[in-house]
């Protein structure tokens, strides 16, 4: 079975990045072939990869959309997705789609899938690991050290685990709680949508089960992201079941074996940091917290489109968050929705209650209320895409019993 929204003749087209001056065509047109010269330079590909990759760059620069090789394992179901494609701009396909497919090529070109030494080299590793042994982590570690005497109750340290794991994305807030209160009603201004009472309010109130949570990128998202669950563990979940991308994919999303180097960096970290990361290293070897990673979570297709089996794994959980940007586009759509299209309207087809936490880097936006987001346009900010305002996102909750 597949699930699909159950308004979709109603739902706006696509988003496609053929609008000059739009988001979407700058990623296709600036993002795109920056990259591939980041990964010429960080990795020390033979001339093969090379080839392969000027190649790309070509297919880039005339905007052609080329078909995967003849032997690639997912060449005929990447040809089922790309629905004629082949051929045509790259510009004119579905931004979701032709982003993915992006990665695919990338990843094929550096030889990731082919038999050799390159199969499963992770081309982004490199930026993963400097971004997980910096400095930068070391002082947000070191912080949590600093949370129970600055948040004394179980609800105020919840809240600041909820705070970090949301703004992970940016990099723009550590663990410790600020005392600052003009720079805590700065975040809670960026903040369009806000259901963390309702969200705190469930979670409270309900019997201990399984919760899902999607991750979304590594470093200084993952590593809250990680504390976040050791706390909702220890707290408000029998089970937690994190899924993460089964191949390397936009960048920094995370995979298995960067969450083992995640829970590494946690485990051998003096302090509280240490003692997280041996409670999720032993939840890991008891079952408490579980790790998975499905081949959808790659796929160019919005979440309406999950497959039979992913869809009942999700159906078991009490709760089901979905972390970062990519995600969200993903769970509602990503398409031109009028703003204030009711989150639950667009979510109504997903198998459980779920949460969205995310910081805004893509024009997809839900759920809003029409004065907020009047205000926010009124501002002439970039508001949308640049990663200065984050939402939480809640729906389900009414039609189930959450966490029984």
């Amino acid at each position: 079975m597949t699930a699909h929204h159950p308004d979709a003749t109603e739902a706006p087209a696509e988003i496609r990045s053929n609008v000059p001056g739009s988001f979407a065509r700058g990623v296709l047109t600036r993002r795109h072939p920056a990259l591939i010269r980041q990964v010429r330079d960080a990795i020390p590909l033979g001339p093969r990869q090379h080839r392969a990759l000027d190649r790309l760059e070509a297919d880039v620069a005339r905007d052609e959309i080329t078909p995967l090789d003849d032997a690639a394992d997912d060449h005929s179901i990447w040809n089922d997705w790309a629905q004629g494609y082949y051929g045509q701009s790259w510009l004119d396909a579905p931004f979701l789609w032709a982003e993915s497919y992006f990665y695919r090529k990338l990843l094929a070109a550096t030889g990731y899938f082919e038999s050799g030494p390159w199969r499963g080299v992770d081309i982004f590793a490199p930026s993963k690991q400097a971004e997980l042994h910096s400095k930068d982590v070391d002082a947000e570690l070191r912080a949590l050290d600093e949370l129970p005497r600055q948040a004394e109750r179980e609800r105020e340290r919840g809240e600041v685990l909820l705070q970090s794991s949301l703004w992970g994305n940016q990099a723009d807030l550590g663990f410790a709680a600020s005392s600052n209160a003009p720079a805590e009603q700065r975040r809670d201004e960026r903040l369009v949508v806000d259901d963390r009472t309702r969200l705190w309010d469930l979670l409270a109130a309900g019997t201990p089960g399984t919760i899902a949570v999607l991750a979304d990128n590594v470093g200084r998202e993952l590593i809250p992201d990680l504390v976040l669950i050791d706390h909702l563990l220890r707290h408000h979940a029998e089970r937690v079941v994190l899924y993460v991308k089964p191949y390397p994919y936009y960048v920094s999303d995370a995979t298995a074996p960067d969450t083992f180097e995640h829970l590494r960096r946690l485990a051998a970290a003096p302090g509280e940091a240490g003692a997280v990361g041996q409670r999720l290293w032993s939840a890991l070897a008891t079952g408490p917290l579980e790790i998975r990673a499905h081949s959808f979570f790659c796929a160019p297709l919005e979440f309406n489109r999950m497959p039979a089996d992913l869809h009942d794994e999700l159906a078991e959980c009490a709760l089901t968050i979905l972390k970062g940007d990519l995600n969200y586009r993903r769970l509602v759509g990503d398409r031109a929705w009028d703003p204030v299209t009711p989150f639950e309207r667009t979510t109504a087809y997903f198998p459980s209650p779920v949460a969205a936490l995310r910081t805004l880097k893509s024009d997809v936006i839900v759920g809003m209320a029409p004065e907020r987001l009047d205000e926010l346009e009124a501002s002439g900010s970039d508001w949308r895409t640049s990663g200065t305002h984050a939402l939480v996102q809640l729906h389900g909750v009414t039609e189930r019993q959450l966490l029984g």
